[in-house]
C-alpha cells in the first residue's frame, strides 16, 4: 500500500516538504519500568526543545490525511503518540502537552481499560480527553502480538480471530469515546505481511515501532515511529531523529517476511530511489551486528549479506545517508525482523 508522487511533481518541492517524524512514548513517570518510561522532567525538556526549535507539532490525523491526499507536509513536522492507556499520561504528560498546546494520540487496549486497573485510564477519563481533542486509537483488544500464531490454529484461523478482535476493539472505542480513526498500533511492534495485507484491505493505518521519518511514500501498513523513552530519551539522541528525512526505499518481495528462523535468513535486498544522497554514503546497521557491507546490484538496488546470523529477538536494520541539499539532515529507513529460535520457537515477550 504505497503512495508515490511522480518525479516531476517531486522536483517542484524541497525534499523536507515531504518529511515528518512521529514520536512514540509509553509512561511519563520516574516510577515505572525504565524501558517504557520517560520522567516528567525529561518529557518537559523534549516538549521545550520542540517549541524552542520551531517544530510544527500537529495531530496524527492531520499528518495521515496529508499523506493519504499526497499533500506537502510542513518542514519539521512532528506528531506525538503514546502506547497503552497509562494513567500517568493524564497526570504527568497531558499538563505539559497542554502548556505547549500540543495535540497527541493514545493507542489503547479496550479489554485492559475495562478491567479497571488503578494504573490505567478509565473510560470516563478517556472520553473527557477525547472531547478535549485527544485522539483515542486502537492498540488491539488486549495487548496480543500480531505475529505470534496461537498453538492449535492455522495461520488463517489465527488471522481471522485476531482481526475480528481488532474490529471489536475499534467498535468499543467508538462507543465509549465517539472516535473511530481506524488507526492501529502493533503491540510489541510485531506484525506479518498477512496482517499488513488485512490492514490495507480494511482501510486501517497501522503504526509500528521501527524508527524512521514518514513521507508521501510511507507504507501505511507499517508507519515508522521513533521511540523516545529510555534509553533514547536524551536530546542528543533525539536531535538527529527529529531532523530525519524519509527514504523512498522498499523491500524486494522475497524479503518481505518479518518472521525468520535463526540462521535461516542470510541477506536482504532493497530497492531505493537514489535522490539527494550519494550511494557511497549510505550506511546500514543491524542490531547486534553493527555496520554491514552494502553491495549495489543496480543503480537503484542494493543487497546486504549479513556479517553473522541475525540475533534472536526483535532485530532492526537501520539505513541512513546524509542529505546533499540539506547538510546536517539524514535519510532514515528501518526494516524489522522477529528472529525465532531454532525450530521456530518464539523468544519471550
Amino acid at each position: 500500500m504505497k503512495f508515490l508522487l511522480p518525479a516531476l511533481l517531486l522536483s517542484c518541492f524541497h525534499f523536507s516538504s515531504f518529511a515528518a517524524v512521529i514520536l512514540q512514548y509509553h509512561h511519563v513517570s520516574d516510577k515505572t519500568p525504565a524501558s517504557t518510561s520517560i520522567s516528567p522532567e525529561q518529557f518537559q525538556i523534549h516538549m521545550q526543545y520542540l517549541s524552542d526549535n520551531n517544530f510544527n507539532v500537529i495531530a496524527l490525523s492531520d499528518l495521515m490525511n496529508s499523506i493519504k491526499k499526497q499533500q506537502p507536509i510542513t518542514d519539521k513536522t512532528v506528531a506525538i503518540t503514546f502506547d497503552d492507556a497509562y494513567l500517568d499520561i493524564l497526570l504527568n504528560g497531558k499538563p505539559i502537552l497542554d502548556k505547549f498546546n500540543y495535540p497527541f494520540t493514545i493507542f489503547i487496549n479496550p479489554a485492559i481499560v475495562e478491567r479497571g486497573s488503578s494504573n490505567y485510564l478509565t473510560w470516563q477519563q478517556l472520553k473527557t480527553m477525547a472531547d478535549q481533542g485527544v485522539i483515542i486509537a486502537n492498540h488491539g483488544m488486549e495487548h496480543d502480538s500480531m505475529a505470534r500464531i496461537s498453538e492449535g490454529l492455522t495461520e488463517q484461523q489465527w488471522l481471522i480471530k485476531h482481526t475480528e478482535l481488532l474490529l471489536e476493539a475499534e467498535s468499543i472505542i467508538k462507543e465509549k469515546t465517539g472516535q473511530s480513526w481506524r488507526y492501529f498500533a502493533y503491540p510489541y511492534g510485531e506484525y506479518t505481511p498477512a496482517v499488513q495485507q488485512w490492514v490495507a484491505q480494511n482501510d486501517f493505518i497501522a503504526f509500528s515501532q521501527q524508527s524512521g521519518a514518514v513521507g508521501l511514500a510511507t507504507d501505511l501498513t507499517s508507519v515508522p515511529r521513533f521511540p523516545a523513552s529510555k534509553p533514547y530519551d536524551q536530546i542528543s539522541s533525539l536531535r538527529d531523529k527529529l531532523k530525519s528525512l524519509p527514504f523512498n526505499m522498499t523491500l524486494r518481495n522475497e524479503n518481505a517476511s518479518t518472521i525468520v528462523e535463526y540462521n535461516q535468513s542470510k541477506s536482504v535486498t532493497f530497492d531505493v530511489v537514489v535522490e539527494d544522497f550519494l550511494p557511497a554514503q549510505l550506511n546500514c546497521y543491524i542490531s547486534g551486528l553493527g555496520r554491514q557491507k552494502i553491495e549495489w546490484q543496480e543503480e537503484n538496488s542494493f543487497t546486504i549479506n549479513y556479517s553473522a546470523p541475525l540475533p534472536i529477538g526483535r532485530v532492526r536494520c537501520n539505513c541512513t545517508a546524509p542529505s546533499i541539499s540539506e547538510p546536517g539532515r539524514y535519510y532514515w529507513y528501518s526494516k524489522p525482523w522477529f528472529v525465532l529460535k531454532e525450530g521456530m520457537q518464539w523468544y519471550p515477550l
